[in-house]
């Protein structure tokens, strides 16, 4: 994984084993790769009539200081589509600025 500049984890939140697969992903592809939290996406994927209660995943630290986003692609698509894309045009920017810093180091 070397120079990724985001991850995105995607687990099956009706599964309760997942979350512990998740914070296992989550230091292995951000906490080892030195990525900040906000270059990081859980989707919490519930399947089509499972009923699971998006208000009420137990995530535990330091899942919880990340962004979580709910899909059920049945049910609402696009949010799940907005949210996707809200989240790459913050890693594009994250990475323009960086560009743009080290840029301006050559320069001074």
């Amino acid at each position: 994984m070397k120079d990724a500049q985001g991850v995105v984890i995607v687990f099956n939140a009706d599964i309760p084993s997942h979350l512990k697969e998740v914070k296992m992903w989550y230091s292995c592809f951000v906490q080892q790769q030195f990525l900040q939290d906000a270059q990081c996406l859980l989707i919490a994927h519930h399947k089509p009539g499972s009923g699971g209660d998006t208000g009420n995943l137990a995530l535990t630290p330091p899942l919880t200081k990340l962004k979580l986003v709910h899909s059920n692609l049945e049910e609402d698509p696009e949010e799940i589509r907005m949210e996707f894309v809200k989240y790459l045009k913050s890693i594009v920017s994250s990475v323009s600025e960086s560009r743009d810093r080290e840029e301006m180091l050559i320069f001074t």
